[in-house]
């Protein structure tokens, strides 16, 4: 519904449309303009690329560019589709054109905001004059002065985003199939997300290698006297006679000392008999240097430290700190937040100068205006910086009452930050001291004490800019202060402790140490680091470890392949000098068409001396599309999907493998026995639990794994069955299980059907017949009953016979480990108790209903029909007896699908599209917002007590743009195991009918369907 006054066209004047992105900018900025002016929102992008197969018009299909949506060959034209839900959107801006003079396209000022413009200009295709209303802030004064002084379209602007789409694609369409052959099906890569996957994997990489340095030194406890205020001190050994005493940055990564001349290390022994020796030892004062120390303010926000410091001190998510941030703006509490900008308008100085004055005092307010310039690769958007809005800043208490508990801390945040940045600087004094005495071994010992005093605290007063806690380091207003000494002075060393050291590996990325590493590298853009770290933990690259950023295996094997046969794509100067061009060609000094072409097609110039962009250094190669086509056959599957951790004892190398069913440990043990160099290797594998981090996996712990027989520890018999019970370790934990007798006579005589233990590809890790790589083979689980080692392979044919009986055979049972057990020290009796799940716990005496006890994925609960209960702890599985089952039956119900539990929280607000109330409510799979037809889940960074109604209402758009999920998919996904196999046992047959039997499955509806099923590459 458009926001608009009562007032009707024939009271006069000019009546103007404005459209801006979302419905609470267009229900704000309509308060601010006159009757005149009709605001609706476009409720974000209207079209855009198609997504995927199904959105391609008819009339394209056939075209060899259809799946990029860009037709590469007539000037990388490309392929604009309107949203299935925006069509409604459409039809409605189109019906308000009718009754308006004008169309004033309000959308952001940036890029992406340009863009939208353009496209609403292309679709609705007014009749009516159109401008540009551009603001940076939601207040009265600032939407009158756009209104008063609209602009052009810039379609330069509108060039450089367009450009910037249709690489992005082109990088992600190209690419990401690559990933789908040779490493696993649903991966991506892109652009920025690669190169950010690349520096968390570096990170680790460095971690893997570092080798801890040990050191020692000395502390001691300094006493000046009962006169010196404060009487006693800490102090540190840092030389001995002439040589420095060495400390953790005197170390390599690899253990080795940087610099060994006029450098000592001392180990425990030697500090140990030092600190003996100086005990009861005369200390004289030999230094004291004293110096005047300032702090100059922090510079405003930006959208990048504005992410770092919500994360380090709030501890948001980027993405949450970014949603927050948007409604801020939209209902007029900041100014735009997606800047690179630093500096702040003349108005803004005065109110943050003026706020500074009124509640600090005079003598708090810097003599004159601060502005603040940037010296980053890539600067862009000429915006301001994040600030309060208006030309008069409202404090944190007048706007309490108006906003959520997470928009009222960052806010508070911005404001303190920008009217600490007109503040005078902090000042105080620094001391360092030097204390010298001679051990009873005859060296000369010298201790150190720093200590710093703040006089004037001046901007500090408002705010103190967190330290990251993994790197360390002093806060700004941190004091440690020392006592006033002289030269000569005589000192007592009370205490003196020998304490060791090591050193430490590099820490691992935060979320806001990679976006500051990135920004600094110039990659990407401050608006898109939110969603390229959420692209990456979605697709399984990284994952959460507290704060810190942690790469699977999959992106050691992902970044692999990349550095090694597309290493430019992931060079860091390369990407960041890729944002310089498209800077360029929103200055409109480069030509877009031409740039994609020599990016996608080559250019025979662009190894001469004359290249002069990013884009040469794939030009030279051919292009892309040469690039992508020339590695694809080069790539060898199976090395990419091994990353060599280290060697054993006997120099055999170890290995991590990328398997489909996940990543496990491989060596052959024969590797420096083999005498014939096509002997078999004899390969020995191991389960990786999921729960170890990379830089866990150390040679002891390999071995360890190693040494966990893959059939499983032995623990007995079952009294009961004959059973042979074990334990296993699995890669989702250990669990224990029986082994079911298996039949051993086969009707034909020839010999059992079995593979090596562990998870191997079944051609033997080699690349099969036809092609096959070694990363696309079948990989059977270690957890898979019946391992054993191979002598003989029957046809594919009988072994999918086997495999099928197998399945309609009796299955084994199994039981996970409660945390509070052990592999290697579980007993037959806890295995038998753990396979005796689920325990009937007795029966319900009035509905006559049995009620068990069962370990399920989220833990322990009752099961009585079809309700179910959670339960508190493992051990109750075997305690819980039949009354007090019945008394949790009893109580309410807290989740569950058969009795509609109240919502968590009900939003108060109804969704704009179906018009129906919103709600929060909790599923099996975590909490969700519903309208009562559309259902989508919070994602990461929403919670249920600090979700807004906007960004509810933002959920559904999403979840109603993907559309109904389509359950014929899923049928024909299960027959895929079946038409594999059958593509294996046919893998020998002739090219002609492998022609036919492609062109008979092309004619299959099913076929198509699952095809464009397939997962899309990402394009960031």
């Amino acid at each position: 519904m458009a926001e608009t006054s009562t007032a009707s066209r024939s009271s006069g004047g000019i009546r103007r449309l404005v459209i801006v992105e979302s419905p609470t900018k267009a229900r704000k900025i309509a308060g601010y303009l006159g009757s005149n002016y009709v605001v609706e929102s476009s409720r974000g992008h209207i079209r855009d690329l198609p997504r995927g197969a199904a959105d391609v018009p008819a009339k394209y299909k056939g075209q060899p560019w259809a799946r990029l949506g860009v037709n590469v060959d007539d000037n990388f034209e490309p392929l604009y589709v309107v949203s299935p839900d925006k069509k409604t959107t459409v039809s409605e801006l189109k019906s308000l054109m009718k009754d308006v003079d004008e169309l004033y396209l309000a959308t952001d000022g940036d890029r992406e905001g340009e863009a939208i413009a353009w496209h609403l200009l292309e679709t609705l295709k007014p009749k009516i004059p159109v401008k540009r209303m551009v603001f940076h802030e939601i207040t009265e004064p600032a939407i009158r002065a756009a209104a008063e002084n609209p602009r052009d379209l810039d379609i330069d602007l509108v060039d450089a985003q367009e450009t910037r789409r249709i690489l992005d694609r082109l990088y992600g369409y190209e690419v990401s199939p690559v990933l789908w052959k040779k490493v696993m099906p649903k991966l991506s890569a892109g652009r920025v997300q690669s190169v950010a996957t690349r520096i968390i994997v570096e990170r680790e990489r460095e971690r893997m290698a570092f080798v801890s340095a040990e050191y020692w030194d000395i502390s001691a406890t300094m006493d000046a006297g009962a006169d010196a205020s404060p009487s006693t001190f800490k102090a540190r050994l840092v030389n001995v006679d002439e040589a420095r005493v060495a400390t953790g940055r005197d170390f390599e990564a690899t253990g080795e000392l940087r610099k060994s001349d006029g450098v000592v290390v001392l180990d425990a022994d030697r500090a140990e008999s030092l600190a003996a020796g100086l005990r009861g030892a005369a200390m004289t004062v030999t230094s004291v240097e004293e110096k005047p120390y300032t702090r100059r303010p922090y510079a405003p926000f930006m959208t990048s430290t504005l992410q770092q410091e919500a994360g380090r001190k709030l501890r948001f998510t980027s993405d949450r700190t970014m949603r927050i941030a948007q409604r801020l703006y939209e209902n007029g509490f900041i100014t735009y937040m997606r800047t690179d900008s630093t500096s702040l308008s003349e108005s803004a100085i005065n109110a943050a100068r003026a706020q500074a004055r009124e509640l600090y005092g005079d003598n708090f307010v810097h003599p004159t205006p601060r502005q603040y310039t940037r010296k980053v690769k890539n600067a862009q958007e000429a915006h301001e910086a994040i600030r309060p809005a208006g030309e008069t800043f409202r404090t944190p208490g007048q706007v309490a009452g108006q906003l959520e508990a997470d928009e009222f801390r960052l806010y508070e945040l911005i404001w303190q930050r920008t009217v600490a940045s007109q503040m005078a600087d902090a000042k105080g004094t620094t001391l360092s001291l030097r204390i010298a005495g001679t051990a009873s071994s005859g060296e000369r010992a010298t201790f150190a004490a720093s200590g710093r005093t703040i006089t004037f605290p001046g901007f500090l007063s408002a705010y103190v800019e967190t330290v990251d806690e993994q790197t360390g380091g002093q806060a700004d207003d941190a004091e440690n202060r020392l006592p006033q000494l002289t030269e000569g002075q005589s000192l007592t060393a009370i205490e003196l402790t020998a304490d060791g050291h090591s050193t430490n590996p590099p820490a691992r990325f935060t979320e806001a140490s990679l976006v500051k590493v990135l920004e600094e590298l110039g990659i990407g853009r401050p608006s898109t680091y939110a969603s390229i770290i959420g692209t990456i933990q979605d697709r399984g690259y990284v994952v959460k470890k507290g704060n810190a950023l942690v790469p699977s295996w999959i992106a050691f094997a992902v970044v692999g392949l990349l550095e090694a046969y597309f290493e430019s794509l992931v060079d860091y100067d390369f990407t960041a000098t890729l944002e310089d061009d498209l800077d360029q060609i929103a200055t409109g000094n480069e030509n877009r068409t031409k740039w994609l072409s020599e990016f996608y097609f080559g250019d025979e110039r662009s190894g001469d001396a004359e290249a002069r962009s990013a884009h040469s250094a794939i030009a030279q190669y051919g292009g892309l599309k040469k690039l992508v086509g020339v590695n694809l056959e080069e790539i060898d599957a199976r090395q990419v999907n091994s990353i060599r951790l280290f060697d054993d004892e006997e120099g055999r190398p170890i290995y991590v493998r990328v398997g489909r069913f996940g990543p496990y440990l491989e060596r052959d043990v024969n590797a420096n026995k083999k005498t014939d160099a096509d002997a078999e290797p004899d390969l020995q594998r191991a389960n990786l639990p999921a729960d170890i981090t990379p830089d866990e996996l150390t040679l002891a712990v390999a071995e360890k794994l190693f040494a966990t027989p893959q059939e499983g520890r032995t623990l007995g018999v079952d009294p009961v069955t004959g059973h042979e019970i074990v334990a296993k370790e699995g890669r989702f934990g250990p669990y224990v299980t029986e082994i079911l007798p298996s039949d051993e006579d086969d009707d034909d005589g020839e010999a059992p059907i079995t593979i090596p233990a562990g998870p191997t590809p079944r051609d033997g890790g080699s690349p099969g017949a036809g092609g096959s790589d070694a990363g696309d083979a079948d990989v059977v689980p270690l957890d898979s009953p019946g391992g054993g080692t191979t002598t003989k392979t029957k046809p594919a044919a009988k072994k999918v016979a086997k495999k099928a009986a197998k399945k309609a055979g009796p299955k084994p049972r199994t039981g996970s480990l409660f945390k509070s057990m052990d592999i290697s020290t579980v007993t037959l009796d806890e295995a038998l108790k753990l396979l005796s799940l689920p325990r009937v716990v007795g029966v319900d005496p009035e509905s006559g209903d049995e009620i068990t006890a069962q370990n399920g994925r989220y833990g322990p609960y009752l099961k009585k029909g079809s309700d179910s209960r959670s339960l508190g702890s493992e051990e109750q599985l075997f305690e819980i007896t039949l009354d007090e089952a019945l008394k949790i039956y009893s109580e309410p119900k807290r989740r569950g699908r058969q009795a509609a539990a109240p919502p968590l929280r009900e939003l108060g607000k109804d969704d704009e599209v179906s018009g129906k109330p919103m709600v929060i409510k909790d599923g099996r799979f975590g909490p969700y917002v519903t309208d009562g037809e559309t259902n989508a889940s919070l994602r990461k960074g929403d919670e249920v007590d600090s979700i807004t109604p906007e960004r509810a209402m933002e959920l559904l758009a999403d979840r109603r743009a993907r559309g109904p999920a389509k359950k014929a998919a899923k049928k024909a996904a299960k027959k895929a195991p079946a038409k594999k196999a059958a593509k294996k046992t046919a893998a020998k047959k002739t090219t002609a009918k492998k022609t036919t039997a492609k062109k008979a499955a092309a004619k299959k509806t099913t076929a198509k369907k699952t095809a464009a099923k397939k997962a899309e590459p990402s394009e960031d």
